[in-house]
């Protein structure tokens, strides 16, 4: 049985922040804010898994409102989710993310994001796509960070 989840998550950019993207810290003047480390990759991931399994998003499991879990990384969201996927026996078949953003560039490290998700999932690298996409300049007025993702899981 196949099952198939979107997720989607959107931050401005804000100074005095890391930019972490996929788990990698990418070199930039700026950084998502967030109540955890605002890592649009994994949560948009883990929305879609999240979503493939008929449960709640993160913001349930994960509140903004819970002062304990404040500056959280995204991996700590994502190895929950993970253990969902195992509970209810499915695997991931593959991830496909868009990222959006006008800055920085994210191609020269996308395969390292790559790499450092599929460590993470415990999946083949050439099953996790990730494509880096701008706006063409239309919304230059909002600086932010976007991404969609799309999980295909299998029942194991």
């Amino acid at each position: 049985m196949f099952r198939t989840g979107i997720g989607f998550d959107i931050h401005k950019f804000v100074k005095g922040r890391k930019f972490i993207l996929g788990g990698v810290e990418i070199p930039y003047e700026k950084g998502l804010i967030g109540h955890s480390d605002g890592d649009v990759l994994i949560h948009s991931i883990s929305d879609a898994i999240l979503g493939a399994l008929g449960k709640q998003d993160i913001g349930y499991y994960f509140p903004d409102t819970d002062n304990s879990i404040k500056g959280i990384s995204s991996k700590e969201i994502l190895k929950k989710v993970l253990q969902f996927l195992k509970e209810e026996k499915y695997e991931i078949e593959n991830i496909d993310s868009v990222v959006i953003c006008e800055k920085p560039k994210i191609l020269p490290f996308s395969d390292l994001i790559r790499e450092n998700l599929s460590e993470i999932i415990d999946i083949e690298k050439k099953r996790v796509g990730i494509k880096a996409k701008t706006t063409e300049g239309i919304d230059r007025e909002i600086d932010y960070c976007a991404c969609m993702s799309v999980v295909l899981l299998l029942k194991k």
